[in-house]
């Protein structure tokens, strides 16, 4: 049972609070001050999309000079770089998708980015690309053969492992938002998928607990089936109010027994052994003042590490005789009290 963990967070969490519905409440912070705010509350890793990292109007020449620049920044912050992920969804060109749109130049253009993300983090020290297929779908399902975009999503991800034999996916599934459906819905269908790519040792997932949520499903059991194949590399913790828009609230804050049960499936699961870090993608909420805007994140590490305490505490021979008796309301009790301590 692992109990030390390390944290991360993305640039994307200490934001302006703009919303579908409304403009930026908060000014902007730059990414030093993030990095310093990260530290100050002891976080270990920065998470970054390529453009975070490097903007894309700087040439490929002068790519390794600016990943220097910031590196620099992160060192002088005690932060890694825990993992870069190609944005392949904001961009015009991607409107229909990038690896599985109808337009062979927007899928060649999705594998460019992809490859600059891979040179990125090449540069900044990680050997983790996130992959989150956020328009790889449909809002009408005729407007795309299904087969052909699973064998679009197979040779992408090929396409990555041939570019570079260190750097490993981690692919972060979501069943819909922003678009109406999308393929490969949950961590099963991916690692489906994975065992089919060139090198499964190196195709795993991260797994968001809203995202698991969104699709009706527990987090959980979602994180320990991962576990299960070994293929676990990276989680974002938060929490959801319902089968909502993606709402990235706090973790624990909606329901704290759920985010009990997926924080003792990481410890007992060993998560954390071998690199894995405890990712953070929580939102503060609109209301917040921009100076008091890093409670989310604050607040989701301590809420995580409470419950840590709590799975290390209780006591598994008592929960193991009301599963023997099948006691199970004696076990919903017993977990509750606990909880009530915490």
């Amino acid at each position: 049972m692992n109990t030390q963990f390390e944290f991360s967070a993305g640039v994307w969490n200490l934001h302006t609070g703009a919303d579908p519905f409304g403009p930026p409440v908060r000014p902007e912070r730059d990414f030093a001050e993030k990095c310093q705010i990260l530290q100050r509350l002891g976080f270990r890793y920065v998470q970054l999309h390529d453009d975070d990292a490097v903007p894309m109007e700087v040439p490929a020449s002068q790519l390794s000079a600016s990943c220097q620049a910031l590196k620099r920044i992160c060192d002088d912050n005690g932060l890694g770089v825990e993992f870069i992920a190609p944005r392949i969804w904001e961009d015009p060109r991607f409107a229909d998708g990038g690896p599985t749109s109808n337009n062979p130049e927007a899928r060649r253009l999705a594998l460019d980015r992809a490859k600059r993300s891979i040179d990125i983090a090449n540069a900044l020290g990680t050997d983790r690309l996130v992959l989150w297929p956020a328009r790889e779908g449909t809002y009408i399902r005729e407007a795309k053969d299904a087969r052909a975009s699973f064998d679009r999503l197979l040779e992408y991800c090929n396409a990555i492992l041939d570019y570079d034999p260190k750097i490993r996916i981690l692919a972060e599934m979501k069943p819909n938002e922003p678009m109406d459906l999308m393929y490969l819905p949950s961590t099963g269908h991916f690692l489906a998928m994975a065992y089919k790519t060139k090198d499964p040792s190196r195709t795993g997932v991260l797994i968001e607990a809203a995202h698991c949520i969104l699709l009706g499903l527990d987090p959980a059991d979602e994180m320990a089936y991962a576990l299960w194949h070994g293929k676990l590399w990276g989680v974002h913790l938060n929490d959801q109010n319902g089968l909502k828009y993606d709402q990235d609230k706090s973790f624990g804050s909606v329901d704290l027994r759920r985010a009990f049960n997926v924080v003792d499936v990481l410890v007992r699961g060993d998560y954390g052994k071998n690199g894995e870090v405890v990712g953070l993608d929580v939102k503060a909420m609109r209301t917040q003042p921009h100076g008091i805007a890093w409670k989310h994140l604050a607040n989701s590490k301590e809420i995580f590490e409470r419950l840590v305490a709590v799975s290390a505490q209780i006591d598994r021979q008592e929960w193991a005789s009301y599963v023997a008796a099948q006691d199970y309301e004696g076990l919903e009790m017993f977990i509750l009290r606990n909880l009530l301590r915490a």
